[in-house]
């Protein structure tokens, strides 16, 4: 009978599954929308943008990550070209190694690897720098001034990764490529110019637009859990940890599953 009871249980529990996570996917689309209007609508209006603080937080997310994406993206390049040059050298198409590595990096590696790294400097550092505001109430000090928390702690977070994740993504890109040009040189007869050339070859301009609309998104994802989960944050120092973690966790699934939907949707638009 208790095994029956737990098994009947089970629908109940999905449909609650289901209805915080439409909750939460709520709350986030909601955030992200005032962010937008704050950011794009909000001067037009008469309020204030406070650039300073965008051009801050975009040197905390970009330019501060230029050296460990750079690091992280030259060894995968140079990873995915030993990788295919494995199966290439079977087939006697080691020419096709500059290919294989352009496109993988350009379309899915660059900006999934910039998100990650970006999620582990910047989206936990938004949930705990938000969560620690929150529990020593400036987040209600700032609403008693009547300044909207939104507009002041995360609209300039979210300016700051729409300019600054395109930006990182490109980086990341080049140094993927360069880090299979590495082995292209050394070990599959290229020369650095014919490399580049077979690189350029390959790829066509969908190539680059599909990653960079992928990191506008994962940047938004980023940026509107780090902060929910900040604003999330219960009473106590335990809480920001809490709040932290649930940001990196929840931030790596949604990127994941952002990436699979716009990858199947840009195969459906175009399957060649």
């Amino acid at each position: 009978m208790k095994v029956s009871g737990k098994i009947a249980a089970v629908p109940g529990l999905v449909g609650l599954w289901t209805l915080n996570g439409l909750a939460y996917m709520g709350g986030l689309a909601t955030l992200a929308g005032q962010s937008a209007y704050f950011t794009f609508v909000g001067p037009f209006r008469g309020q204030r943008l406070r650039p300073h603080r965008a051009v801050h937080q975009a040197m905390a997310v970009g330019v501060e990550a230029i050296p460990i994406v750079s690091l992280i993206t030259f060894f995968v390049g140079l990873i995915m070209a030993l990788q295919s040059a494995y199966q290439l050298r079977q087939l006697g198409a080691m020419h096709f190694v500059a290919r294989a590595v352009a496109i993988s990096i350009l379309r899915e590696l660059g900006p999934l690897l910039t998100a990650i790294v970006v999620i582990g400097r910047s989206g936990s550092a938004f949930a705990a720098e938000i969560g620690t505001k929150k529990v020593t109430e400036e987040v209600d000090a700032l609403r008693t001034m009547a300044c909207d928390p939104v507009a002041f702690l995360v609209a300039p977070k979210f300016l700051a990764m729409l300019v600054m994740m395109p930006c990182l993504t490109i980086w990341a890109d080049f140094m993927g490529v360069v880090g299979g040009s590495v082995f292209g040189v050394f070990g599959a007869n290229f020369t650095f110019g014919s490399y580049f050339q077979a690189t350029r070859d390959a790829i066509v301009l969908r190539d680059m637009y599909t990653g960079l609309i992928k990191s506008v998104l994962f940047g938004l994802v980023i940026t509107a859990v780090g902060c929910k989960e900040g604003f999330s944050t219960g009473a106590g120092a335990e809480e920001v940890g809490r709040s932290t973690t649930a940001a990196v966790v929840t931030s790596i699934a949604l990127v994941i599953v952002v990436d699979l939907v716009f990858t199947a949707l840009f195969y459906l638009i175009n399957p060649t």
